[in-house]
């Protein structure tokens, strides 16, 4: 029977070595700041054992292996790809944000500064390419080039969400795409990546594509969801976080759209100037998106997009355990509190 990866911890331990060996290529200074952000050690290099993340994009990239019938290791590069571009894309973002905190912990620009922030981002995104350009395998350049267009997509998605942070206005259907960039196509991409790399066939690599991208979107509901109502203790990020920043999420968009007088109301608060809001005034605005119908649209959309996704795992002919776990994973990322 193949080896079925059953915990984030399980995966965690199965690219560690791996991750640890890309970073150790990066010089020192470098390397202190990376290996800091993947919770290995502290600012001055301690070791630790801290929370490096749920390790959500390279359990994908081992199933979808899995899935076609190949063992984990055989995906462990394209894991390992995945995780160095979603932290990447994490350290940019800290700095686009201004969030201070990540993981309950000062993120890389609020301990070292930006530039320092950028360049160790850098860093993973040039080491992500480099471990699949080491393969020998005759399918590491489509998995190569899957990455680097996901990674466009990602940028592409992030480049909208900060220039919508300075509109006025912005339809759901825009925010959809936005969404579809920013965290869709590295989940897509890290659904299929693995299955490519043991040569699987297209109409299973495009389904897996599929069941990543419901996925990614149904992910970034929830994450939307958090970012208004989540509890800072389990979130690790400060209370009302995308509201301070004035972002164009999902259920705000679409309270905006379908909400009525207090879809009004929210847009009119945000037309305002941009100023320093309290958390009373937040507060106040959470419960316009939640009159207005966001809330309850994002909740039962994340389960429509996670019931898509199990349609997409059917259409791809996976090996059985793998499928249910693919479809459990898609439960579990609909119905967390973190």
């Amino acid at each position: 029977m193949t080896p079925i990866v059953q915990t984030f911890d399980e995966v965690r331990e199965l690219i560690t070595p791996l991750l640890r060996k890309m970073v150790h290529r990066l010089d020192p200074s470098t390397r202190l700041v990376v290996s800091y952000h993947l919770g290995w050690c502290d600012k001055d290099g301690v070791p630790a054992n801290t929370n490096g993340g749920k390790a959500i994009r390279p359990s994908l990239a081992l199933l979808g292996a899995v899935a076609a019938g190949a063992e984990p290791e055989a995906a462990l590069p394209a894991a390992v790809a995945v995780e160095l571009v979603h932290n990447f894309s994490l350290v940019h973002d800290d700095v686009m944000d201004g969030d201070a905190e990540r993981r309950h912990r000062p993120t890389v620009w609020a301990q070292w500064g930006a530039p320092t922030a950028v360049l160790a981002g850098d860093a993973m995104l040039s080491l992500a390419h480099e471990v699949l350009l080491d393969l020998r395998s005759p399918h590491a350049r489509t998995a190569e080039a899957m990455l680097a267009v996901a990674t466009r997509e990602l940028i592409r998605g992030q480049t909208l969400d900060i220039a919508f942070e300075s509109r006025c206005a912005v339809s759901l259907a825009e925010c959809v795409a936005m969404v579809r960039g920013k965290t869709g196509a590295l989940m897509s991409v890290s659904a299929a990546i693995g299955a490519v790399l043991t040569g699987a066939p297209p109409a299973m690599t495009d389904a897996l594509t599929s069941y990543g991208d419901h996925l990614g979107v149904a992910f970034q509901l929830v994450d939307d969801l958090l970012g208004i109502w989540g509890q800072p203790e389990i979130t690790g990020k400060p209370v009302y976080s995308d509201l301070r920043s004035r972002k164009k999420t999902l259920p705000v968009t679409w309270a905006i759209e379908n909400g009525g007088a207090p879809g009004r109301r929210l847009a009119a608060w945000l037309a305002d100037e941009p100023r320093d809001a309290t958390d009373a005034e937040l507060a106040g605005v959470a419960e316009l998106v939640e009159q207005g119908g966001g809330r309850e649209w994002a909740t039962r959309e994340a389960v429509r997009l996670a019931a898509l996704a199990d349609d997409a795992v059917a259409q791809a002919g996976a090996v059985s355990k793998p499928a249910g776990q693919l479809r459990a994973l898609a439960r579990y990322l609909t119905h967390r509190d973190a």
